[in-house]
């Protein structure tokens, strides 16, 4: 905590962090950064395109710089994307510049989409998801996020409209439409998020309208950082059962932002990953085209780290020799065949399965404990 607390005076003044939770197992996944306004004065004016680049870049240094592994969420004006290519690589050599790579980047975003913005956005972010990017939307529910884009911009992550979330919880219309935006979002293979949740009854309401990840001040105080806890409300009575109509989902509606590092990493430095956040189950080591090479078990690294001489023998080395196979999954595949190849292995029946796309890229993992959670109902 004294580290966190040094670096504070590191960051941008305001810097702020939201955790992105987990509610099926309580871990953060992700983290949201931003960075404040220029601060200005006079009569100049701010070009918005060029500043909202700026607070991007300058949210992702700041959150790099408390050193978390985790993915980063990052937001992003529809109509800077709309500005062309010039920002763009503006953008995505700034993001570069702090060390992580494109796939570590869930970029959200948000704003108006007039039709004349359109053709622009949605070129946009199709060039980020060619260089990498994880991409998002938000303010799904209200009228400046059109559910059409959702295919065009074939998101990986769906942001509730924060007034829509939070309200649902005592509107039953509200709820209605919520349930209604989740379901599509699972049939289109995507994450949904429900941002500013401030009461108990707010988040366990979007748990049970299907919503996993979640964010605000119920889970976590304003002056939150990386590696600092969370609160995660807990329901007085048991879950509701699935209706009998429930006929099983597909493996993505499990799946989890994963913490990838290069195939040629150390195992000091995925050491140090797995120390620095103490909810990272497992780390997949990829290589340049995203493609997950080997998978790093926690348990099993951490054993074979801590035995006598252990850290002096391999932490200068591949983390890959201490790595395993990785066992991919598509992300179309129903969560019970994703269970049934993960018992195949009777020595890594709860490893970690890697979520890999159609050229075989990673996408994410899925924890077979949740994969057992959920069909045992």
């Amino acid at each position: 905590m004294a580290a966190v607390d040094a670096l504070d005076a590191l960051l941008p003044a305001r810097a702020v962090f939201h955790p992105v939770v987990d509610l099926s197992t309580g871990t953060v996944v992700a983290v949201e950064a931003h960075a404040p306004p220029s601060a200005t004065s006079g009569p100049m004016r701010i070009d918005p395109a060029a500043e909202d680049i700026r607070r991007a870049v300058e949210a992702a240094r700041a959150a790099s710089d408390l050193g978390t592994p985790l993915p980063l969420q990052i937001g992003l004006r529809a109509e800077s994307l709309a500005r062309g290519d010039d920002l763009l690589a503006e953008l995505h050599h700034g993001l570069g510049d702090t060390g992580r790579r494109p796939q570590e980047f869930i970029l959200c975003v948000s704003g108006g989409f007039p039709p004349a913005l359109r053709p622009p956005v949605t070129a946009a972010l199709s060039g980020l998801r060619r260089a990498g990017y994880l991409v998002g939307l938000a303010g799904l529910g209200a009228a400046h996020a059109p559910l059409d884009l959702l295919v065009d911009g074939a998101s990986y992550l769906l942001k509730l409209d924060s007034e829509l979330a939070r309200r649902a919880a005592a509107e039953p219309r509200r709820a209605a439409l919520v349930r209604s935006l989740v379901e599509l979002a699972h049939r289109l293979e995507t994450h949904v998020l429900a941002p500013q949740m401030g009461t108990r009854e707010q988040v366990l309401h979007m748990r049970d309208a299907g919503v996993r990840l979640v964010q605000g001040p119920a889970l976590a105080p304003p002056e939150w950082r990386p590696g600092m806890p969370v609160h995660i409300p807990v329901a007085a009575a048991e879950e509701p059962a699935r209706p009998d109509t429930w006929l099983g989902p597909r493996v993505s509606e499990f799946t989890l932002p994963a913490v990838t590092l290069p195939h040629t990493a150390t195992a000091g430095e995925v050491l140090d990953a797995l120390n620095t956040e103490t909810g990272i189950t497992s780390i997949v080591l990829v290589d340049e085209r995203q493609r997950p090479r080997c998978t790093v078990d926690r348990t099993r690294f951490l054993l074979r780290l801590s035995g006598a001489y252990g850290h002096a023998l391999h932490a200068r080395r591949p983390a890959a020799r201490l790595a395993d196979e990785p066992r991919p999954v598509p992300r179309t595949v129903p969560a019970v065949a994703a269970l049934r190849a993960a018992g195949q292995d009777g020595e890594r029946v709860y490893d970690d399965l890697v979520v890999v796309d159609e050229l075989g890229r990673c996408l994410g993992i899925v924890r077979v404990a949740d994969l057992i959670r959920s069909l045992s109902r």
